[in-house]
């Protein structure tokens, strides 16, 4: 066997077999043949940090193994899926999270729901907790001869905690920011608004009391001086009158609201080593030009986030429906640990293969 990755046939699937791997120092994936759904149940509870997987689409095509997917009506389809999550569920610790993408398909012109169809099942029936719903955007979509309908150019990531409390590094995900700049002594925020423009609508202001505007100026300025001190890379401040609030002008619904109208004013802060990524991703589909076997391998970029958000630098990924190994290729690349489980032995060979490629 290769050294960058061990195979393991479901009758062979032992815990020792996860317990030498975990034991081990070497972050080369351990894949495991066989049924999704049988091989969880030979694995340890509470193993897991992270999964990341997309699961066979239902009725979309043949693949190279039966098993999920190939079921008479979508109902069975979403009854066998979320029997196999509710064993991740189970081999997951308590902080760890799921990551799954579900693609949709059509029954005599009707758009099924599967995705949510499954979502809900797993939050109302098996305890998940649904923290983000992903429109993944695959920029360009497949061929639509639809003349009824529009192009569907957009599937579903959902991100489940198995608790409240999941592991998630924020800071792992954030991107480059803009920041504010220094211009003649004066700060100016990355959208071109600086402090003197905020001071100049603060005194000629009619909406704030003088109190108000005391207040208004002290905060100013020691915003600056965090901007000043590389403490936050910029900000936006609302003043009343002056700019709208940010979400809901309803104090009911809206904090920011009811602040703006307790003091006049408030502050978006923006982190200095940059912003959350959106919960929209434009991400192009895996070319299969090049590839053989695989239909339907999603992109490396759509694992990136996921896993350094929610595994641990020393903690370990699983995908149960791993295909090609996407999601153990990414994991191995980010220095984390991985197992792969899938039904076909051809796409576990070509899994393998990948993983090799960097020994």
């Amino acid at each position: 066997m290769p050294a960058s990755a061990q195979l393991f046939h479901q009758d062979t699937v032992q815990p020792q077999n996860f317990s030498e791997y975990l034991a081990g120092e070497a972050i080369r994936p351990l894949f495991l043949q066989g049924d999704s759904l049988e091989v969880l149940k030979a694995l340890p509870s509470a193993s897991f940090d992270c999964c990341m997987t997309s699961p066979p689409y239902w009725g979309h095509r043949q693949y190279s193994a039966a098993g999920i997917g190939q079921e008479e009506t979508f109902q069975e389809y979403v009854v066998n899926l979320c029997r196999i999550l509710s064993e991740v569920r189970r081999v997951l610790k308590p902080t760890g999270s799921l990551w799954l993408n579900i693609g949709d398909t059509y029954q005599n012109k009707q758009l099924l729901g599967i995705p949510w169809r499954v979502a809900l099942h797993l939050t109302d029936h098996q305890g998940w907790i649904l923290r983000n719903h992903v429109v993944w955007h695959k920029v360009k979509g497949g061929p639509d001869n639809a003349v009824d309908k529009l192009r569907n150019v957009h599937e579903p990531v959902f991100h489940f905690g198995k608790t409240a409390k999941y592991y998630y590094d924020v800071d792992a995900i954030r991107s480059t920011p803009q920041s504010a700049k220094i211009v003649n002594g004066a700060v100016v925020s990355a959208t071109g608004v600086s402090g003197v423009r905020y001071k100049r609508q603060i005194e000629l202001s009619t909406a704030l009391s003088d109190p108000e505007k005391s207040a208004a100026m002290l905060a100013l300025d020691h915003m600056l001086m965090e901007i000043r001190a590389g403490k936050l890379a910029d900000f936006r401040m609302i003043i009343r009158g002056q700019q709208r609030t940010t979400h809901s002008d309803s104090e009911q619904v809206s904090g920011r609201a009811k602040e703006l109208a307790d003091k006049g004013f408030y502050f978006l802060r923006y982190h200095p080593d940059g912003s959350k990524p959106k919960d929209v991703w434009d991400i192009i589909p895996e070319d299969t030009q090049k590839r053989d076997g695989h239909y339907a391998p999603y992109p490396e970029d759509l694992c990136k986030i996921p896993i350094l958000a929610t595994c641990p630098q020393d903690g370990i990924v699983l995908d149960p429906f791993c295909g090609t190994g996407t999601t153990n290729f990414v994991a191995f690349r980010l220095g984390r640990k991985s197992v792969g489980i899938d039904l076909s032995a051809e796409y576990l060979h070509d899994a393998q293969r990948r993983c090799h490629l960097l020994i």
